[in-house]
């Protein structure tokens, strides 16, 4: 597998496992600001690298009045400011091929909607930037079909990858995490990241917006990381009750060292039986 590199962070091949946070929309500045140096001084003192995420503008939206974000142009203005007051790397969603060039100009990784997975020119456009392109598989694909997403970004010379499980259609308005996913994205060569927030979501299960079911998160996030995963991704919002998009299955400001500091140790156990079990395999001291 190989490893892709985030502004010095690197993901895959035994690094550690990086966390890719943020709210799901930038509601306005002093928001994003605030919750940026909160993620950063949460994970420095853990020693988890970080990926700042926040969405400029939400176009997958279940209604029309649905709050979107400040737009491209503002937003990125805002995400430049976390890049050069913190230094962290920063992520957003790109929808439309007119927004790649400016995007790529800012963000240190251009992520592709689940809902646009298949878009190939899209995908294209986003790959030929030699960003690191972040593609989320579809709730409607299998784990396999993703194979033929990494072929397009490869046919770009691009093999700056990270593959997203963010969970799976399962009936109406309702999603279910299968684990072997994890292994068989992996199985394509490149790190995978596990969305523990957006797999709980009940997609339009509130009639004119997304529902969700947080309370299951933390489950979710521990059982992807005994699995195996590069990385976890978490939307988190200091209130998630009155947040503007994805309330119901964001993560509580306030609750995420704890469940990080659970991660470590799943991943640091895990880490340790690797070590043991090569040791073993050496055979005894003479």
């Amino acid at each position: 597998m190989r490893a892709v590199e985030v502004q010095g962070i690197k993901i895959g091949l035994g690094n550690p496992c990086i966390l890719i946070a943020g709210p799901c929309v930038i509601e306005n500045k002093r928001l994003i600001l605030d919750t940026a140096k909160a993620l950063q001084e949460i994970t420095l003192l853990l020693g988890i690298p970080l990926i700042f995420k926040s969405s400029y503008d939400k176009a997958n939206r279940s209604s029309l009045r649905s709050f979107r974000g400040p737009g491209i142009t503002e937003g990125l203005r805002i995400l430049e400011m976390v890049k050069k007051e913190l230094g962290v790397p920063v992520l957003s969603d790109v929808h439309t091929l007119e927004e790649i060039k400016s995007a790529a100009a800012v963000l240190d990784v251009l992520q592709i909607p689940a809902f646009l997975c298949r878009q190939t020119d899209l995908i294209l456009a986003a790959a030929s930037t030699g960003k690191v392109v972040n593609v989320k598989k579809g709730q409607f694909l299998a784990p396999w079909d993703m194979k033929n997403v990494v072929e397009k970004i490869e046919s770009t010379g691009n093999h700056r990858i990270l593959l997203t499980e963010r969970g799976t259609s399962f009936g109406y308005n309702n999603l279910v995490t299968d684990f072997r996913s994890l292994p068989i994205l992996r199985s394509f060569g490149y790190p995978v990241i596990f969305d523990a927030t957006h797999s709980v979501q009940l997609p339009g299960g509130a009639g004119t917006a997304s529902s969700g079911q947080r309370e299951f998160v933390p489950h979710l996030a521990r059982a992807a990381t005994a699995v195996g995963c590069d990385g976890l991704f978490m939307e988190v919002h200091p209130e998630p009750d009155r947040a503007l998009s994805d309330g119901p299955n964001m993560v509580p400001l306030s609750e995420l060292r704890s469940l990080l500091l659970q991660v470590k140790q799943i991943e640091e156990a895990l880490k340790g039986g690797k070590d043991e079990h090569r040791a073993g395999e050496a055979g005894p001291p003479h």
